[in-house]
């Protein structure tokens, strides 16, 4: 009831858009958001060469994995970069840059890296991701004073992903 009376109000004057001081939750910013669509980046380049290897691009079913892990490719890079940009954004503040002046460096250089991910399917592109969205990670805990390890992550592509040591 409450938007209708607003709704037909605004028709009158029309009212100004807000937007919040930050995208989430403020204090709330976990690197993992970046790390799993990169990890999710180089999985789908290897199914790509996986299935162009093993069935051949004439192949109806080898086209559709192909096309649908295409997609799924340029969706998780496009998710590096935006969630990259939040916390660079909205977390990072003249405190941490301060402390970590190449933090604008590796944001920029994580961006066009996604960018570059998108544009291939060259693992070592992928790989080179992970590997700068785990030095943003290990400066993003650094700031909070929390020690990290890396791992090997449980589950393909298998590669080294820092988390934190809680």
């Amino acid at each position: 009831m409450l938007y209708k009376a607003i709704s037909s109000l605004e028709k009158f004057s029309p009212l100004p858009t807000v937007d919040a001081h930050c995208d989430i939750p403020c204090k709330i910013y976990d690197p993992s958001m970046i790390l799993i669509p990169a990890l999710s980046v180089v999985r789908m380049i290897d199914i790509i060469l996986e299935t162009a290897e093993k069935s051949g691009s004439d192949s109806v079913q080898g086209q559709n994995t192909i096309a649908r892990c295409v997609a799924m490719k340029e969706l998780e890079a496009t998710k590096v970069k935006e969630e990259t940009r939040v916390i660079w954004g909205d977390y990072f503040k003249a405190p941490q840059f301060a402390a970590y002046p190449n933090i604008h460096d590796l944001a920029h250089s994580i961006m066009l890296k996604a960018g570059a991910c998108k544009q291939n399917v060259a693992r070592e592109t992928g790989e080179e991701l992970v590997g700068l969205v785990n030095e943003f990670a290990e400066i993003f805990w650094a700031t909070k004073s929390v020690e990290t390890t890396r791992k090997t992550c449980p589950y393909p592509p298998a590669l080294a992903v820092v988390y934190p040591v809680l």
